[in-house]
């Protein structure tokens, strides 16, 4: 019986090996779900040596600690290969986008298309009523019946940012066991039940660029056709020094230019079509509006003329109020009340709504 006194649900718990997903599978059990746990094989096709350093949810070291956990909990216990799919909506993706002169965010990618579309689908076949993972987020059926991610009860940790791109059907099938906890509590439980990763670190970086070499992964993956050479140049287009390549930049960096300058220099701007990478002053690293496409509904219906929301155009940052305005097609132009630093292409922005995301895209400048 579950905790409502209805018959055992099946929920496969996505397990990483870290101690969030073990902690989510530990509640889950709790509340008398029936629970599997899973661990997606997701980038292995290397040595050993180096898949054991892939820390997060990738590396053979997950394996061990999620099998282990699940051993604790007394829950069967898979490895599915996922490789695949892996491959062509993340990799391909992250590769693409940095040689557009772009900067993806492979984690959404990896929750929308393998995460939340693969394992659900998967999961589904095996006869699974939900999946769960150790997302710091909540769900919620608002007022007009939509299902919505909301923020966690957690701020500092909450992931809601990155869940914007799920779809109603892929919520309604999903359990976010973490969203009313902190990282604290989180470790707590972990300790109180004794599981073997109650004190291991959280992964910091993303899990197939474990060095934050993108460059040298970039390289790997193109065979080492890489974007050329090409100029430095101020927004008037005054040349002022010769750049490693476009795919070494991001909008808003500073270090690693090479650039003697006088004074300190950012990224304001990448030009693929001339090969330029623009740099500028840190007040030209700011803007009070951007583009976004691909977009996404979820707490709202729609997205109309004049809409405000609360919108987040990175992962760390804190929201920014904003004022939605139709462009052409399936564009919005979003105007922000005060100028935001480091608008990104191909970064998502998430629109939020009392607490809850109402849609999202991603930026195109």
């Amino acid at each position: 019986m579950t905790e409502n006194g209805g018959m055992k649900k099946k929920v496969v718990v996505g397990m990483s090996g870290g101690v969030d997903s073990s902690v989510a599978a530990c509640l889950l059990k709790e509340r008398g779900y029936d629970v599997i746990g899973v661990t997606m094989q997701i980038w292995q096709d290397e040595e050993p040596e180096r898949a054991a350093e892939n820390g997060g949810c990738c590396g053979l070291s997950a394996v061990d600690d999620a099998r282990r956990v699940a051993q604790a909990l007394g829950i069967p216990y898979y490895v599915m290969n996922f490789k695949r799919e892996f491959k062509r909506c993340v990799i391909d993706y992250f590769t693409a986008e940095y040689l557009r002169g772009r900067t993806p965010n492979p984690c959404i990618a990896c929750n929308r298309y393998v995460k939340w579309e693969a394992l659900l689908r998967r999961s589904l076949e095996i006869g699974a009523d939900y999946i769960a993972t150790g997302h710091y987020a909540r769900i919620a059926r608002l007022p007009n019946g939509r299902l919505a991610v909301s923020q966690s009860a957690a701020p500092r940790k909450d992931q809601s940012y990155a869940l914007y791109n799920l779809t109603q059907d892929q919520l309604s099938h999903t359990l976010l066991p973490l969203g009313e906890y902190t990282k604290e509590e989180v470790r707590q439980i972990a300790d109180s039940y004794r599981l073997p990763v109650a004190h291991k670190p959280d992964s910091q970086e993303i899990c197939f660029v474990p060095d934050h070499d993108y460059a040298a992964f970039l390289a790997r993956e193109t065979k080492g056709h890489m974007p050329p050479e090409g100029d430095f140049v101020t927004k008037t287009g005054e040349a002022l020094g010769r750049h490693k390549g476009i795919a070494h930049y991001t909008v808003g960096q500073r270090k690693g230019l090479g650039l003697a300058m006088r004074h300190p220099v950012f990224v304001t701007q990448i030009r693929p079509e001339t090969n330029e990478v623009v740099v500028g002053g840190e007040e030209d690293v700011f803007t009070d509006e951007l583009f976004c496409d691909h977009l996404n509904l979820m707490g709202a219906e729609a997205f109309y003329e004049g809409d405000r929301f609360l919108a987040k155009v990175r992962y760390g940052h804190q929201g920014s109020l904003c004022r939605i305005e139709r462009a052409e097609g399936d564009t919005l132009k979003c105007r922000f009340q005060e100028p935001v630093r480091a608008v990104t292409p191909g970064q998502a922005v998430v629109f939020y709504r009392d607490g809850y995301v109402a849609g999202g895209g991603v930026i195109t400048g």
